[in-house]
């Protein structure tokens, strides 16, 4: 499809980083945002969300893609990054994301599903923090996996606008 054929719309892709950057490693979702928000294409929607997570379900109207970006509790190693593709499986239960409100995103996805508003695509990023303290900085290596994290998000949205418009290619994504 050439740009500006009436054929098909390109897909939108909705890119949510979530959390709050005065909790330390908590913000690590806005801090990818930073790093996104000038290298994606258009076709892409950058939103930031700290108070208020249900509001996803009103961000993702007519959204085709949603690559979500969070903190995580440690589980294994500090920084390690989960991408989990939703299409292929559950969020993990042991996975907890650092939410200091009484809905976070797993259950916000859920819910989303339930009431069949989610998009047909859902990649979940979560970065395994290591202090949420109020008011404390930054984790080093945390910063560094955020880095990581929005150089991968810019790649995979690329590939969701670039396959969708055809066949696909059967890379998983």
């Amino acid at each position: 499809m050439k740009p500006g054929d009436p054929g098909k719309a390109r897909p939108r892709v909705l890119v949510a980083a979530v959390g709050n950057p005065d909790r330390g490693d908590d913000g690590v979702g806005p801090f990818v945002a930073q790093k996104l928000s000038d290298r994606l294409p258009s076709g892409a929607k950058l939103v930031v969300r700290s108070g208020d997570i249900m509001s996803l379900i009103e961000d993702w109207a007519g959204i085709d893609a949603a690559i979500l970006v969070d903190a995580a509790a440690p589980i294994g190693a500090p920084r390690r990054v989960h991408r989990i593709d939703l299409a292929e499986k559950k969020l993990p239960p042991d996975l907890s994301f650092s939410s200091s409100h009484a809905f976070g995103i797993a259950e916000a996805i859920e819910l989303a599903r339930v009431l069949d508003l989610a998009p047909k695509r859902i990649v979940v990023y979560a970065i395994e923090g290591i202090c949420f303290d109020p008011g404390a900085p930054f984790t080093p290596a945390v910063l560094r996996a955020g880095e990581e994290v929005a150089d991968c998000i810019a790649g995979e949205v690329r590939h969701i606008l670039s396959t969708a418009s055809g066949t696909r290619d059967g890379a998983r994504v």
